[in-house]
């Protein structure tokens, strides 16, 4: 049985999404964050950069939202171009895409814009440009096709749609008037019936709401010698 390691945020949702697509029987193992349980040295092991999601498969243990995407699809042979296929590269460079840029870039302006300790323009201004960049590029694609990859629906479609979710909270409620084909992938996906049990995952654990200093020193971990 595979055991994947999980917790609410856009990384864990789209291995949730895929997993349920596939149909693959797994148990789930809650990290909550703002407890500093993925600093546990059982965790650690698993993934020894603390993050989620990760996921043990028999002898194998893979880390990292997108690996862990490309490695189930592999497994599986679904929801990628066969080997040797033209388009296996393009769902490299996207897949990667994602993880690079969307992903990170994501993040920091979350950071930057809700939890510092004091507003930093720049940095607001830096991440919040750069996420609408990456965007940009992904809205242009999907002008032109219905999927990342033409007309098949892949994992980079799942990785894109983890984030994509969080649009709102990153860049503001009206973010969708400029990426209208971004908010048709979204919409799609979300209405399908692997994507409504990949979000009804959260409803069975509870997790750690509160902000509060506990929280802190757990995702912020650089703040923790900062005066008061």
């Amino acid at each position: 049985m595979l055991t994947f390691y999980y917790n609410a945020a856009p990384n864990p949702l789209k291995v949730a999404l895929l997993l349920e697509e596939l149909g693959l029987p797994y148990d789930i193992v809650p990290v909550d964050g703002r407890k500093g349980e993925q600093f546990a040295p059982a965790f650690l092991a698993i993934n020894p950069n603390g993050k989620l999601p990760a996921i043990v498969d028999g002898d194998t243990t893979v880390f990292d939202s997108n690996a862990i995407l490309l490695y189930l699809a592999e497994k599986t042979g679904k929801f990628l171009p066969p080997a040797g296929d033209a388009a296996r590269g393009q769902l490299l460079s996207w897949l990667m895409f994602v993880a690079s840029g969307i992903g990170p870039y994501s993040g920091q302006a979350v950071h930057f814009r809700h939890f510092t300790p004091e507003p930093i323009p720049y940095a607001i201004n830096r991440y919040t440009h750069e996420v609408m960049r990456h965007w940009g590029i992904v809205e242009a694609r999907l002008a032109a096709q219905p999927y990342m990859l033409g007309d098949t629906y892949t994992i980079v479609d799942m990785a894109a749609w983890g984030w994509a979710r969080m649009l709102p909270f990153v860049i503001g409620p009206d973010v969708f008037a400029t990426l209208p084909n971004v908010k048709r992938l979204l919409d799609e996906i979300t209405a399908r019936p692997a994507a409504i049990r990949a979000e009804a995952i959260k409803s069975r654990f509870t997790f750690k709401t509160e902000m509060d200093e506990e929280a802190r020193r757990f995702m912020f971990p650089q703040n923790a010698n900062l005066p008061a």
